[in-house]
């Protein structure tokens, strides 16, 4: 076996131990065969193509071109021309499956199912990690850089997993990588001839080489360096206490530390609720079996949002604590409001893995197994060293606030410090927020008056309307959009409602949850990821944070903000229905998951949401599939371009066209030797510019193995050629373009299949063009430099100047 083949199984080895990191991103390991299978035709393909040709950027653009029609050929077989060629549907397929990935990736929590588009992602990623590391560590012969993509394959599935095994799959890649080193650094050393071991001292005298001495050989000594550093790379993480969380730690996103203390710097959860609302299928995520008296009104809250920078909303960094048997009473809230305690049973899916778990607001006792911990201000639970909701069951009391439009209207200031607090806004907030905001506040005689007035032009009002497919951002650009078009979804009206009311001068925060979901034949409701929700919450004093609807068609308008709205019916304490929560299902929720309380509004049904992919969705955008047309015509059209070249050059180097002149005879001789030159050249015959033409020629016989009629053909050009540079008065040479013809074939006679394909395909005297574009620059480089002395403008107005001026 050759270096390069060992390299080349070696560089496959190392892809294949680095992509073992992706295997638990997915529920099922059936993409890995196909992987395997497709990288070793890949690397095969190097292999062949370095075998029959020396040419570094031919094999590299051929197997690009393999892995393009590979690629096609088992994602987009029925739409390819012929089953592998990629047009323009096949492009459109693999586009849309490309964007059906990327929404998979952000719609299902780690281990994803193993759909179409997630499959391409990760084939297709293996195929590209393990053509960069082919083309670094084969082609060119630089193992040592071949190490970035392999690390970061590893990085982006380390990134995704959440599970403390990566350090397993980070000690297979690097053993693979290790491997890889040490056969590159053994081919660099066998071609310099043999390895010696060393040389051992003799008792008395210098040192010399024995036979059969042991010594330490380079390859060894690679081998023990190789396992040293990655041994420190390791233990040192372990070791060093301020290194917990790396790349061996668990992640996941929010992270508290254990003890007492320990703070919270939360992810913004926006980012992927509209890729949760504009899901084809609303997977349940959780179900619940509650005795509260109201189910409309019964939303689940993962976290608040509470600082606004100008680019998003974002939670604050916050202190944690243990969860108490008992949370603290609610910040705000006196005694003269009604309040009622209900009880929820809880169950989350086994895909749905986030960090912060979902409670009722506000909750006043969890009952929840786990390393959970506890935020005041928020009033979250927020899940402690990779602590997720995954599959978890649990118990919540949680109190039911029901203020009446009077005690809001009649609250009194909030205490300064929390004004000060949740009323911050940027100072690049539009003029626009402000002035709408009193517009349409105009008359309210409180900030009640006010809240409700904001919340009714959003949702009924202001004309806006719900629409999932707008351009998303929480920013003070996505504010101003929102009121100029007046179209958007949850996030975009709750985020400005609450901008808002802070500058009206109302505290106010942005809520992330879930609304009610769906209830069941068997009593249990269940939420999907289409029930995902933002909404408001301002607060008054003696009330404390409380919950308003701005977005039309979603969710429920609270009692307290309905207009003349009476007092609701406080019950006493209940009981929740016997037993837990059922265990939610993996398949979508029924067509017919009107939310609870909301029968026929828009947000119903598969067909009410919009947005919603579907046949009448935007599909895949335009610019995409050009850029992948593009692509695919790039690589397409780049192998045969040295088989055009060389078809043209000696077209016009054999053409008829031309002078009568000594000059121009001259001038035709000397380019029929240069295309005989070529041509040898394109058959493995490297041309040598310090031999005479008279030597050359008979080189080109003797390694070319031409017969007869050939050979004289070669002598008779090159006799051409001397007569042009040596004699004084030059013969005319006739017959030139028939004897270069008898020399190419000649040439292809005596060589083999392959060689004949590569001289055709890929000739090796394409490099002149290269070359020629190489001189090129160098004299523009040098006509354009600037004079010592001079600047660029200087030496640009002096050659301009220098023109010849047209004689009169």
């Amino acid at each position: 076996m050759s270096g390069r083949t060992r390299l080349a199984l070696c560089a496959f080895t190392a892809t294949l131990t680095a992509s073992g990191a992706l295997l638990p991103l997915v529920e099922t390991s059936g993409w890995l065969p196909q992987a395997v299978f497709l990288l070793a035709v890949q690397t095969g393909v190097g292999v062949l193509a370095r075998r029959l040709s020396p040419a570094r950027l031919l094999t590299a653009c051929l197997q690009t071109l393999v892995t393009l029609l590979l690629v096609t050929a088992a994602f987009a077989r029925d739409q390819a021309l012929f089953g592998v060629l990629p047009g323009p549907q096949a492009v459109h397929s693999l586009a849309d499956l490309l964007t059906a990935g990327s929404d998979d990736v952000g719609r299902y929590a780690i281990p994803a199912p193993e759909t179409s588009g997630i499959r391409l992602m990760l084939v297709g990623g293996v195929l590209v990690i393990g053509l960069a590391v082919d083309v670094l560590a084969v082609t060119f012969r630089s193992a040592a850089p071949a190490g970035l993509p392999l690390l970061a394959l590893h990085s982006v599935a380390a990134g995704l997993a959440d599970g403390g095994a990566e350090w397993l799959w980070f000690l297979v890649a690097a053993c693979g990588y290790l491997l890889l080193l040490l056969a590159e650094g053994r081919d660099r050393l066998t071609r310099w001839g043999r390895t010696f071991g060393g040389a051992d001292r003799l008792p008395g005298g210098p040192a010399a080489v024995r036979a059969g001495g042991r010594g330490l050989t380079p390859s060894r000594t690679a081998r023990r360096i190789g396992a040293v550093s990655l041994g420190v790379a390791l233990v040192m993480p372990a070791v060093l206490p301020a290194m917990d969380g790396g790349l061996l730690g668990e992640g996941g996103g929010a992270r508290g530390s254990g003890g007492t203390g320990g703070t919270i710097s939360a992810v913004n959860p926006l980012v992927s609720l509209q890729n949760d609302l504009n899901q084809p299928e609303n997977r349940e995520v959780m179900t619940y079996r509650t005795n509260a008296s109201e189910p409309a009104d019964f939303y689940l809250r993962i976290l608040a949002l509470d600082q606004f920078d100008g680019s998003a909303w974002r939670s604050s960094t916050r202190r944690l604590r243990d969860v108490p048997d008992r949370l603290p009473q609610p910040d705000g809230l006196g005694p003269d409001v009604a309040v009622t305690e209900i009880r929820t049973n809880i169950s989350a899916a086994g895909s749905y893995a986030q960090t912060y778990l979902p409670l009722p607001y506000p909750a006043s006792a969890v009952d929840v197994e786990g390393r959970w911990r506890f935020e005041p201000e928020g009033r979250t639970l927020v899940g402690d060293d990779g602590q997720t909701t995954r599959g978890a069951r649990y118990g919540v009391s949680s109190l039911v606030v029901a203020p009446t439009a009077e005690q809001l209207a009649g609250a009194r200031a909030p205490r300064p410090d929390l004004t000060r607090e949740y009323t911050q806004v940027p100072r690049s907030l539009p003029d626009v927020v402000l002035r709408t905001a009193e517009e349409v506040t105009a008359g309210a005689r409180n900030d009640y008056e006010r809240a409700v007035a904001l919340q009714d032009w959003f949702a009924t009002e202001g004309g806006f309307r719900y629409n999932t497919t707008v351009t998303s951002g929480t920013g003070t650009a996505a504010i101003e959009r929102f009121l100029r078009d007046r179209e958007g979804f949850c996030v975009h009206f709750s985020f400005t409602m609450a901008a808002m009311a802070r500058t009206l001068g109302i505290p106010a925060r942005v809520a992330v949850g879930f609304t009610p979901g769906t209830m069941r034949a068997d009593g249990a409701v269940s939420v999907g990821l289409r029930d995902a929700h933002a909404w408001p919450e301002l607060y008054f004093e003696g009330v404390g944070w409380t919950r308003f609807e701005p977005t039309p068609s979603r969710g429920s308008t609270p009692s307290y903000a309905l207009p003349e709205a009476p007092s609701p019916d406080v019950s006493g304490p209940a009981q929740p229905s016997a037993g837990t929560a059922p265990v939610p299902s993996a398949v979508p929720s029924a067509p017919d998951d009107c939310p609870v309380g909301t029968p026929g509004e828009g947000g119903c049904g598969a067909s009410a949401a919009p947005g919603v992919a579907g046949s009448g969705g935007p599909g895949t955008p335009a610019g995409t599939v050009a850029l992948w047309v593009l692509g695919a015509l790039l690589v397409l059209m780049v192998p045969p371009l040295p088989l055009l070249w060389r078809t043209r050059a000696r077209a016009r180097r054999l053409g008829s066209s031309g002078g009568r002149a000594p000059a121009d005879a001259a001038a035709r001789v000397l380019a029929a030797w240069r295309e005989v030159c070529d041509t040898a050249w394109d058959h493995g015959i490297v041309p040598d510019g310090a031999q005479t033409p008279r030597k050359a020629a008979a080189r080109i016989v003797r390694l070319g193995g031409l017969d007869e009629a050939a050979a004289a053909a070669v002598h008779r050009t090159a006799g051409a050629v001397e007569q042009v540079l040596y004699a004084p008065e030059p013969r005319v040479a006739d017959g030139l373009a028939e004897d270069v013809a008898a020399v190419r074939a000649g040439l292809r006679a005596s060589a083999g299949r392959l060689e004949r394909l590569r001289a055709t395909v890929a000739p090796r005297s394409a490099i002149r063009v290269i070359w020629a574009l190489s001189e090129r620059r160098a004299k523009l480089t040098r006509r354009w430099a600037p004079r010592p002395g001079r600047g660029r403008w200087a030496t640009l107005t002096a050659r301009l100047r220098r023109r010849p001026r047209r004689a009169a």
